[in-house]
């Protein structure tokens, strides 16, 4: 990412990638509940559409928390949470670890503070390419989990008793092909949301410290991912419905990811490409705060490991 004080350059690529690791990690835990109540707000509808005069289940991003800790109990909020975890350390460690490396790469080594726009383009889009080809099992898990509701009162049962077993029963019902159910559409939506994410937040942080209006410190970082989230949530939000339906669908419910986009499409209209957007804010409320809490632990983590690791240098030395 640009900018860095000369007591904080340096952090290796290892450093970068165990940094984005925890730090989604840690994004994670923080606004789970609010990505759970996503899932269920995308995926309602989806068997069939709710007769005329019939309330949907779950309505806004607060009133579908409330109902899933009213209805299921408040663990509830966090079905998936080890898949999540799983998929971050996989995940985030690859798409926003390595963009620093696959940016210089495209940039041929050069040197210059500032690459070009298309060299942030192209490494954004690489880095969350192969971040989707290496994780996409655990996101296939994840979003199972979220989805799936648990109220045996009313004879709806968990799909999965836990991470494993999930793992296990969908390569051993599905196959292994069932584990990157809709790579190719997650490919292609995490090609959009690290370009708007990470290339949005490298610039802005970037400008703020070419024109001196921050230094280069947590209110500079929270200013440039609050950025990053609305940007991300504006571009994203209709692909990321298509994917959790397709990941969260039984074998032969769509025959592909533009099947089930077309399905969406004529059974619901328009407006479910937006479910758990309803209104611009409930999505940027779970996008933008993941944005703000992973860029700031991302920057402070980076800052401990290389204070640290010149501690023990210097220790070395002595």
């Amino acid at each position: 990412m640009a900018g860095g004080s000369a007591a904080d350059l340096g952090p290796t690529a290892v450093v970068k990638v165990f940094s984005a690791g925890t730090a989604g990690c840690v994004a994670d835990l923080v606004t789970f509940p609010l990505d759970t109540a996503k899932v269920r707000l995308q995926v309602q509808g989806e068997s069939k559409a709710l007769p005329k005069g019939q309330k949907a289940t779950y309505r806004g991003v607060f009133g579908t928390i409330i109902t899933i800790v009213r209805t299921e109990g408040p663990r509830n909020l966090y079905n998936g949470l080890l898949a999540g975890l799983h998929r971050q350390m996989c995940f985030a460690s690859v798409r926003i670890g390595l963009y620093d490396t696959m940016k210089q790469l495209y940039a041929h080594g050069a040197e210059s503070m500032y690459p070009g726009l298309g060299t942030r383009l192209l490494a954004g889009s690489t880095t969350g390419a192969m971040a989707v080809a290496f994780a996409q099992p655990t996101d296939v898990v994840k979003v199972r989990f979220q989805a799936q509701v648990h109220q045996p009162e009313n004879g709806s049962v968990k799909r999965y008793s836990s991470t494993t077993e999930a793992y296990r029963t969908i390569a051993r019902v599905e196959g292994l092909k069932g584990l990157w159910k809709g790579c190719l559409l997650n490919i292609a939506r995490n090609a959009i949301v690290n370009c708007s994410e990470l290339v949005t937040y490298d610039i802005i942080k970037e400008q703020i410290l070419k024109n001196k209006l921050m230094t280069d410190n947590m209110p500079c970082h929270f200013t440039a991912a609050f950025a990053a989230g609305f940007c991300t949530t504006v571009v994203a939000s209709p692909v990321d419905v298509v994917k959790t339906r397709f990941m969260n669908s039984v074998p032969g419910q769509y025959g592909g990811a533009a099947n089930c986009a077309l399905t969406m499409l004529l059974r619901e209209g328009p407006s479910a490409f937006y479910k758990g957007w309803v209104s611009f804010m409930p999505s940027f409320l779970r996008l933008g705060s993941w944005n703000i809490v992973m860029f700031v632990s991302y920057e402070q983590i980076q800052r401990v490991v290389v204070r640290f690791q010149r501690r023990l240098a210097s220790e070395r030395f002595d």
